[in-house]
């Protein structure tokens, strides 16, 4: 899986609780997917293909080339 290279974020592990029967009795893995796309940026001129997640796309961190 990609990971951000700004802020080093990735995919992220935990459980999955299910409340139906008794409160914590059942628990089931979960992975969660962190919103990670591959954009072109202009770096000093240069042009080079990186994985940024659209947190650090939308606040501005990169400039995008086009």
């Amino acid at each position: 899986m990609a990971k951000c290279e700004i802020c080093e974020k990735a995919m992220q592990t935990g459980h999955r609780i299910s409340i139906n029967r008794s409160q914590v009795s059942r628990r089931a893995n979960k992975t969660w997917k962190a919103n990670i796309k591959k954009v072109k940026i202009n770096d000093n001129g240069t042009i080079k293909s990186i994985y940024i997640c659209t947190r650090c796309l939308r606040s501005g961190k990169v400039t995008r080339a086009i």
